[in-house]
């Protein structure tokens, strides 16, 4: 008798973010990733609707990585009856603990600015869970081994191994019936400053890869001298130069970037300042686990003494009011929240200000109106007139361009029975689509939010 198993996609199918994957078998049921959406409102907005499969029918979360829109919903589905085991490795379970708090909080924040400044059309508006939820969902964190076979039940088990996105990411192979199911999560970078090149799978009946870059290769743009011509630039303006940041890899690449041109001189003496809660906390989450990245500790703790890390919310403001040259980093690196919007919201409007967009901005955020040349952007409730100027780095970027995805899969030694596109927007899956087609000959599907397929093992 053949075994059914369903594949639900409830989120990271057509868009970027929200990444969630409920895969139902006669013998248990588990949740790869559990995202946040993010960006266009029509997306947000089902960050607040009821998950669509009862909670306390799933028996167990594998997380691929650590990043909100993979981990930022577990609160919410705690919050709604979860109860069971949230999987990852350390760093990611120590990383999504530092993320969730910072979710929780900026969301209780949000809530409370709103029903102060009467911006919201809720009464009261709420936030969509709390700093509780979050201490809760972390209790369920339990840690795996990676290059281990890890059994759940008599004919499902799974492994972990590394993918170089980010500090502790994987990709993730499940054995359901002998049939084996890859779910990439996000894929790295083949030559990245901060970690080894990704693990690539050998064997995949079923793989669901991510597309956030099917449709293009990265430039070969220099980012040292786009940081050295910034950074000389803003000095000679007597202006700002503000780098919205990811608070997880991103904010540590661009400090050892800036770290080694300090270095060798190449760029004028300036403070710079580190504004990121999260980003600060996950400074020590790298010392922790330096195993997991290429910089060796005592190079790290010396880079950390040239960068002035702001710890508290007065710091932002006295940061703000210093009327000299500067750099300042700071999250979130969409520009969707974090203390950056504080800096913007005061700075944006000055001709001598820079913004530095560092990483890929999704569709709805302010960072890609910000690219796309927009004239205002609303911060807060208020429209801030742009006339700053706006610089794009995308040599950054901690996922695979349409390349290296292609390589990612060359050494699966069977042809899959079907490759499921996930986690990108349209025209990047349609081109990745293609190419697969054309260099492996595999079935290719395009899932949509809320799709389910069933596969008969």
């Amino acid at each position: 008798m053949e075994n059914q198993v369903k594949i639900h996609f409830l989120g990271g199918s057509g868009t970027v973010t929200g990444s969630k994957f409920l895969v139902e078998t006669p013998e248990l049921n588990f949740l790869i990733d559990c995202g946040l959406f993010q960006g266009i409102k029509s997306l947000r907005e089902l960050n607040w609707k009821d998950f669509p499969f009862d909670p306390n029918n799933i028996d167990l979360i594998l997380l691929t990585h650590a990043h909100l829109d993979h981990t930022g919903y577990l609160p919410k589905l705690v919050k709604q009856g979860y109860k069971n085991p949230i999987l990852g490795t350390l760093p990611t379970l120590g990383i999504a603990a530092v993320i969730l708090k910072d979710s929780a909080k900026i969301q209780e924040e949000d809530a409370e600015r709103a029903n102060k400044e009467e911006y919201s059309k809720h009464h009261p508006a709420l936030p969509l869970y709390t700093t509780s939820d979050a201490e809760k969902t972390i209790g369920l964190f339990k840690s795996i081994k990676l290059n281990e076979w890890h059994r759940i039940s008599e004919n499902i088990k799974y492994r972990y191994q590394t993918n170089g996105h980010i500090l502790g990411s994987t990709f993730i192979e499940i054995e359901i019936f002998e049939k084996r199911f890859v779910f990439s999560g996000d894929i790295g970078r083949e030559k990245d400053l901060l970690l080894e090149a990704p693990n690539k799978p050998e064997w995949a009946d079923y793989l669901f890869l991510e597309s956030t870059y099917g449709d293009r290769l990265h430039p070969e743009d220099d980012s040292d001298e786009i940081f050295i011509e910034a950074i000389k630039e803003t000095v000679n303006k007597k202006g700002n130069l503000i780098i919205p940041s990811f608070a997880v890899e991103r904010l540590q690449g661009i400090m050892y970037k800036l770290y080694l041109l300090i270095k060798k001189n190449k760029i004028p003496k300036i403070p710079i300042y580190i504004d990121s809660p999260m980003g600060n906390e996950v400074l020590g989450l790298f010392e922790g686990f330096s195993k997991w990245h290429k910089i060796e500790q005592g190079e790290f703790r010396k880079m950390l003494s040239y960068f002035n890390i702001i710890t508290s919310y007065r710091d932002t403001w006295k940061t703000i009011d210093e009327n000299k040259s500067k750099i300042v980093i700071a999250g979130s690196g969409m520009v969707t929240g974090g203390r950056v919007l504080t800096y913007l919201r005061y700075l944006i409007d000055k001709p001598e200000t820079t913004v530095l967009l560092a990483g890929y901005q999704a569709e709805g955020t302010r960072g890609r109106q910000l690219e796309n040349g927009a004239s205002e952007v609303k911060i807060f409730g208020k429209y801030c007139p742009v006339k700053a100027k706006i610089l794009k780095m995308e040599s950054l970027s901690a996922h695979a361009d349409q390349k290296e995805l292609l390589d990612w899969m060359s050494e699966i030694k069977n042809i899959p029975e079907k490759i499921f596109l996930i986690h990108g927007e349209p025209t990047a899956l349609d081109s990745l689509r293609v190419k697969i087609k054309d260099r492996y000959n595999c079935a290719v599907s395009i899932p949509a939010i809320n799709d389910v397929v069933t596969l008969q093992l």
